[in-house]
């Protein structure tokens, strides 16, 4: 794990793989992410279905249906040394849907999810085409890094 950030990993799926939703996966995969920007902190990952993190998005963002990650970034700092940067939600049986139309594995769809909730805690976003270059590079990298490439 990149030294300084540490992760906390919530399974709310029934029959989740364990491939992808193991905190050793979860850590693997932000770590490297952390590296790659210089990140310290803690982050949560909550894996739910479809219908929470649906009714997470109608709640926190106004948007009324299903979507694949969200982030809630945090500004409170636990300590000196270790902000909260936030939480990341993922939709497990969007993740599955998607890997399977983009034609890659569970493990790339995930990371992929994972390190794009990541960037949005660390104020990263993709408003703007610069800023969404920048942001997918920074992904591409990451999971090519780990062996997570396309």
């Amino acid at each position: 794990m990149s030294a300084g950030l540490e992760v906390d990993v919530d399974v709310r799926v029934t029959d989740a793989p364990a491939e992808v939703t193991s905190g050793a996966f979860v850590a693997r995969v932000l770590s490297a992410a952390a590296t790659r920007i210089n990140a310290v902190g803690e982050v949560s990952v909550s894996f739910v279905d479809d219908e929470e993190i649906h009714e997470l998005n109608k709640a926190y963002r106004d948007v009324d249906r299903s979507t694949d990650v969200l982030s809630f970034p945090m500004d409170e700092q636990l300590s000196v040394d270790s902000p909260m940067l936030g939480d990341i939600v993922v939709s497990l049986p969007t993740a599955v849907r998607q890997a399977q139309e983009y034609g890659h594995s569970l493990a790339r769809e995930v990371g992929f999810l994972l390190v794009h909730g990541f960037l949005h805690l660390n104020g990263y976003d993709h408003e703007e085409p610069s800023d969404e270059q920048t942001m997918f590079a920074l992904q591409d990298e990451v999971l090519d890094g780990i062996g997570l490439a396309r």
